[in-house]
């Protein structure tokens, strides 16, 4: 399996380098930069997930943010704040601008790879192409379902929902491990919310509604 790629984003060079390490040997390969704008020199779009500081020369944290969030080519890519900056307006201003996680320094570096674990395990949609079953068809770039070439509005909980679930067609998933794959951390939500989201998502799929199967006392999967 080809290796997640982390883009490291921190103005303190010591601190990079101990993620790096600590990330690397937690398998993942790493990038670091400087600044943000090294960063965005480096190609943004083509890291799966940023562990980026908020108070950096220039151009801030926060600001960077804004950007990608905004820029169809980045908006999908996960972001980790890490940060000096522990008020709760200024967590709250990261998980406005699309914040994964927030992670406040100073911290355990095994924490800080345990959330980049947790975030990028929540990412089951691929960074590029589309999923396709027949008619039905998961734009993983623009973030629509189309089925049967007409466009169907579904929340982002629906279409992660889908993504996991046609991604790995025919393996069964409990309540509990969508829950983790899903929804947040921070969310707290009971395995019936599951069932109202798959009951949603079925209705909104016309023709494919009967491809999300239910395997009795297991979970659901997606067959046919």
């Amino acid at each position: 399996m080809e290796k997640k790629q982390i883009l490291i984003v921190d103005d303190e060079q010591d601190l990079c380098e101990i993620l790096q390490f600590n990330l690397n040997v937690a398998g993942y390969g790493t990038d670091v930069a400087f600044s943000a704008e090294e960063a965005i020199g480096k190609g943004i779009e083509q890291y799966d997930l940023l562990l980026l500081d908020v108070m950096m020369p220039r151009l801030s944290g926060f600001e960077l943010a804004q950007r990608l969030k905004t820029d169809e080519k980045t908006t999908h890519i996960p972001i980790i704040f890490i940060t000096a900056k522990d008020a709760e307006d200024d967590t709250l201003q990261g998980f406005g601008l699309g914040a994964d996680d927030y992670v406040t320094k100073p911290f355990s570096v095994r924490e800080v790879v345990a959330r980049v674990n947790a975030v990028l395990r929540r990412m089951p949609i691929q960074r590029e192409g589309s999923l396709k079953y027949e008619g039905l068809v998961v734009d993983t770039i623009s973030k629509a379902v189309t089925v049967d070439n007409t466009k169907v509005e579904v929340t982002r909980t629906e279409f992660d929902l889908l993504a996991l679930l046609l991604t790995h067609r025919g393996q069964v998933f409990s309540r509990q491990e969508l829950l983790d794959r899903v929804w947040p951390d921070d969310v707290i939500v009971t395995e019936r919310t599951v069932d109202v989201n798959i009951t949603r998502l079925r209705k909104k799929l016309g023709n494919y509604a009967s491809c999300i199967l239910t395997r009795q006392g297991f979970g659901y999967y997606f067959g046919k």
